[in-house]
C-alpha cells in the first residue's frame, strides 16, 4: 500500500464535509457516544461507493488512453474546486442541535444515508482509487478491497477523533471563525497540491 494512497485518503477524509459535520453535530448535541455511532454510520455509507467502484474496475483498468485522461482531469478539476471552496468559505461551522431525541440506531442510519449521498466519495472511488492499482495487478478486485478497507478504517478513526475532540472542547474551538479560517487554508493547500500532482500523473 503506497504512501501516496494513504496521504490522498487522509486529506480526503479529514476535509470538512457532510460526514464530518454530522459527526460533529452528534458530538456537540449528544456527546461522545453519539459521535462514535455517527462515525460508524458514515463509515458504513462508504460500502455502496466501494461496491460501485469494484463492479467497474475492469473497465477502468482496461479503458482507452482518452478515457483515462478524462477521468484524470475530472479528478484534477474536483480537487481544485475543493481547494477553492475551502478558501471561499468564511466563519465558524454552522451546526444545528437536532440529535437530542434520536437513538444510537437512528444516528447510525442517518450517518449511513448522508455518506451515500456524498459526492466526494463517489469521485474518489470511481476516479481516484483505480489509479492506485497497477494495470498488470493479478487480483485487482482483491487489491481494490484492500485499499477500500484501509480507507474505511481511516475514515472511522478520523471521524471518531473529530467527534471525541468536539465533545471535549464543545464550542471553544470549532465555532471560532479564526481557527476555521486557518484550517480551511491548510485543506485548500493540500487539495491544490494533490491536484497538481494528479495533473502530471501518467497511466
Amino acid at each position: 500500500m503506497s504512501i501516496s494512497f494513504l496521504l490522498t485518503s487522509l486529506i480526503v477524509i479529514v476535509s470538512p464535509g457532510t460526514g464530518v459535520l454530522y459527526t460533529l453535530a452528534a458530538a456537540l448535541t449528544k456527546g461522545s457516544r453519539a459521535s462514535i455511532a455517527a462515525a460508524f454510520g458514515c463509515t458504513l455509507g462508504i460500502v455502496p461507493h466501494m461496491s460501485a467502484a469494484m463492479l467497474g474496475l475492469a473497465a477502468v483498468l482496461h479503458t482507452s488512453a482518452l478515457a483515462f485522461a478524462a477521468l484524470k482531469w475530472c479528478g484534477v478539476i474536483y480537487l481544485l474546486c475543493m481547494a477553492w471552496q475551502a478558501l471561499r468559505e468564511r466563519g465558524a461551522l454552522a451546526i444545528e442541535p437536532r440529535l437530542d431525541a434520536r437513538s444510537a440506531r437512528r444516528v447510525i442510519v442517518t450517518g449511513f444515508l448522508i455518506n451515500i449521498l456524498n459526492p466526494k466519495l463517489s469521485i474518489f472511488f470511481l476516479a481516484f482509487l483505480p489509479q492506485f492499482i497497477a494495470a498488470n495487478e493479478a487480483y485487482p478486485l482483491l487489491k481494490m478491497l484492500e485499499l477500500s478497507g484501509a480507507f474505511m478504517a481511516m475514515t472511522f478513526a478520523v471521524f471518531v477523533v473529530y467527534g471525541l475532540f468536539a465533545a471535549f472542547v464543545r464550542d471553544r474551538i470549532v465555532t471560532r471563525p479564526k481557527a476555521m479560517t486557518w484550517l480551511r487554508r491548510a485543506f485548500a493547500g493540500g487539495f491544490a497540491a494533490l491536484g497538481a500532482k494528479l495533473a502530471l500523473a501518467e497511466r
